[in-house]
């Protein structure tokens, strides 16, 4: 051995960011294990080696017993050159091998060290719906769980994504990455906005639908600071910049609040918020809007209510003022008839956000005995009519629905109608021209007698009746369509029926020529 092996494990050491002294371990290692093959020993304590990690210099030497007890052993030094060709190749596999843990574990480390950053590579392929990228040294595979939907890449593509997790594979370290978990936007706005990262702006809550839409609450511990407007930008570049990396998914930025009923109508912006009314029994806030803002509170398929929910923490029901005055009123209605019942009691029953008889039902009768100080018995007896009331308002409710989806399914049925009318249309016209070219027939000679004309209306429509024609022109032409009914004048009734009589046929007339 010489200083080029040094050279050549340095450059190893560099390309798999692997320790130096890992390295000549494991060649020291090899060579023993070599020996071991050449001598047919099991002893590891026999053998022994070390490399100089100044000149390269390898030694190996077997370990003598002493002859005597209470006497030295004797080390000999073993030639490199005598230890042949398949020991050395042994010494080879067990260099690839070691070489490969120490490279497995680099990785492990390293990339446990970055979970939850950030990091750019390279897309290599697809696995099953998975995508292969390369990071750095190593392979990470993102889930198709984890990809933005709607999003492809092709190989050689720049892919930026989250360390989601490092797993110990045994052979391999396998690097989940992401693109769709909220951490993903979390971290571009560290990148993005420096207030961010600095943590003058907080981002207190997420709530993300990966390719659709994602609400962000902040807050700043800066006064002077403004935490929605720092995260937007100068006319927008901030925000830009991730949207542009997610691909053009939505995002809304709302100023955190610790009222959960300031940050609930936050939550639901664009749309306007009347009212929130919240049940801490029941973790649920009704949310009241007018009937224009309804659509935009609720949201694409459900999506702006959804978010704002899972942003806040709250489960929501929007309402318009009429549906919140008509379940009060449901609700008063059911209660007040029971004796004992206060107004007080159901002034405590709005104010602790209890609105329906549904409401009611579901806090249970310890919520009312305590909050709203009913007798055991009083507080069953809510309970009992309420449920019973539910399920006549279920029932209605389900009724309503039916009737709405059978006056839906209609109305689509009577548009499909239309629609089938109208594509028909054309052929309607093509078999009224063929009636009418039948019923007035191919031209004939000029010296036919005039009892050939059609003799009636009944027989032959007065608007496709040929126009008797002049011995020195050209037989008629049948008009066809409009033209039809708007060039060809309709024949006297008197002398039709003197010049044929009324049994005439409509297909007598086409076999018989019109003269002048």
């Amino acid at each position: 051995m010489n200083p080029e092996t040094l050279r050549i494990l340095d450059s190893i050491a560099r390309d798999r960011n692997i320790e130096r002294e890992l390295l000549i371990n494991d060649l020291e290692q090899a060579m023993i294990s070599a020996a071991k093959k050449h001598f047919n020993s099991l002893d590891a304590d026999e053998f022994g080696c070390r490399m100089d990690p100044m000149s390269g210099e390898i030694t190996i030497w077997r370990n003598h017993e002493p002859e005597e007890v209470g006497g030295e052993g004797t080390r000999e030094v073993i030639p490199l050159e005598s230890l042949g060709r398949i020991p050395a190749q042994t010494a080879k596999q067990v260099m690839i091998q070691r070489f490969r843990e120490d490279e497995r574990s680099s990785l492990l480390e390293e990339f446990s060290k970055r979970q939850g950053d950030i990091v750019t590579g390279t897309a290599h392929r697809y696995e099953g719906g998975a995508l292969i990228v390369q990071v750095d040294r190593a392979e990470g595979f993102m889930p198709r769980s984890e990809q933005i939907p709607g999003e492809q890449f092709h190989p050689g593509d720049r892919v930026r994504c989250l360390i989601l997790d490092v797993r110990d594979g045994g052979s391999q370290v396998k690097i989940v990455l992401s693109r769709s978990h909220p951490d993903f936007i979390r971290k571009l706005f560290e990148a993005e906005v420096p207030e961010v990262a600095e943590r003058v702006i907080e981002i207190k809550a997420m709530a993300r639908e990966a390719g659709f839409r994602t609400k962000i609450a902040v807050s700043s511990i800066d006064s002077k600071v403004d935490a929605v407007g720092a995260c937007v930008g100068v006319r927008g570049s901030r925000i830009r910049n991730i949207v542009d990396e997610l691909g053009g998914e939505k995002i809304d930025i709302v100023r955190w609040n610790e009222s959960s009923q300031i940050l609930i109508a936050n939550a639901l912006k664009p749309a306007e918020v009347e009212e929130v009314s919240l049940c801490f029994e029941l973790g649920r806030g009704t949310v009241i809007v007018r009937e224009d803002q309804l659509s935009l509170a609720i949201g694409r398929r459900g999506q702006n209510v959804r978010l704002a929910a899972r942003l806040t923490g709250w489960d929501l029901d929007i309402l318009t003022p009429a549906e919140f005055g008509k379940s009060l009123e449901t609700l008063e209605q059911t209660v007040r008839p029971i004796e004992g019942i206060t107004d007080a009691m159901l002034d405590r029953m709005g104010a602790l956000g209890m609105i329906s008889v549904f409401d009611v039902e579901e806090v249970g009768p310890g919520v009312l005995q305590e909050e709203l100080e009913m007798s055991p018995e009083l507080a069953e007896q809510v309970i009992t009519v309420c449920a019973d009331q539910a399920k006549i308002v279920a029932e209605q409710q389900q009724k309503e629905k039916e009737e709405a989806e059978r006056r839906r399914a209609e109305e689509e049925a009577a548009g499909a109608a239309l629609l089938g009318a109208g594509s028909a249309a054309p052929a309607t016209d093509a078999a009224a021209e063929d009636r009418a070219a039948s019923i007035l027939g191919d031209p004939g000679p000029s010296d036919a007698t005039p009892e050939t004309t059609p003799a009636s209306t009944e027989a032959m429509p007065a608007s496709t009746e040929a126009t008797p024609a002049s011995p020195e022109t050209t037989p008629v032409e049948a008009p066809t369509g409009d033209e039809a009914s708007a060039e060809t004048p309709a024949p006297d009734e008197s002398s039709a029926s003197e010049t044929e009589p009324p049994s005439a046929t409509a297909d007598d007339a086409a076999e018989k020529p019109a003269t002048a």
